[in-house]
């Protein structure tokens, strides 16, 4: 079976952020490809990181995370960190707890699409 697989950053029920795997299963349609069940959002938000970004924060709301031209280090409040590049989606859902922290992985401003549901 297909499927698109992404990061999710979640707080467990201690309040500590962590990483997990979300799979979306993708049907087979034909000469366009594969897809995944549609998925209701409610708003599309554009963003630019400035320079030496690196913050430790909740995420403001449950959304998607698309780097559009920039990677980004994100390390959990247990301390685990993860790089991800240009064009990787990120489920960011900890919007209790302690938080993650993100890094721009370049000197450079960084742009990315929220996509809030």
């Amino acid at each position: 079976m297909e499927t698109f697989k992404l990061t999710r950053v979640y707080a467990d029920a201690d309040g500590e952020s962590r990483f997990n795997e979300v799979e979306y299963p993708l049907t087979d349609a034909g000469p366009i490809g594969h897809l995944s069940q549609n998925v209701a959002v409610k708003q599309v938000q554009f963003r630019k990181v400035p320079t030496g970004y690196n913050d430790l924060h909740n995420a403001p709301q449950k959304q998607y995370v698309v780097l559009l031209d920039g990677g980004v280090q994100i390390e959990t409040s247990t301390g685990e960190k993860r790089l991800f590049q240009q064009g990787e989606i990120l489920l960011m859902e900890d919007t209790t707890g302690k938080g993650h922290r993100s890094s721009n992985m370049e000197q450079k401003e960084r742009s990315s699409l929220f996509i809030i549901f």
